[in-house]
């Protein structure tokens, strides 16, 4: 069961939104290596504004998500794809329902 979670909020630079796009895409077959990422979304919420969504069952879990691939990838390319610095939350999970 999941019980903890990411979201990331992020807005692109104006005219790189298929940059972001792409880079978004590019994340998933590095979070398929990670065990611990139970769930992971890369989302577009607007025009210019994107997000990822990921749980996880444990801390354990969510910070070896942190310190992994995708979130240094995601704080290399931070300067050159956002324009403002991504924001990162904290969730608990109160209730999912994930494929069995």
């Amino acid at each position: 069961m999941v019980k903890l979670a990411l979201f990331v909020r992020l807005e692109a630079k104006p005219g790189i939104e298929q940059d972001v796009e792409r880079f978004l895409l590019s994340g998933l077959p590095l979070v398929q290596a990670e065990p611990a990422t139970t769930a992971w979304f890369g989302l577009r919420l607007g025009p210019s504004t994107f997000g990822i969504f990921d749980a996880f069952p444990d801390e354990a879990g969510r910070e070896a998500h942190l310190s992994g691939q995708v979130a240094a990838a995601l704080m290399e390319k931070a300067g050159e794809l956002f324009a403002t610095p991504p924001s990162i939350e904290k969730i608990d999970v109160l209730a999912a329902k994930l494929p069995g």
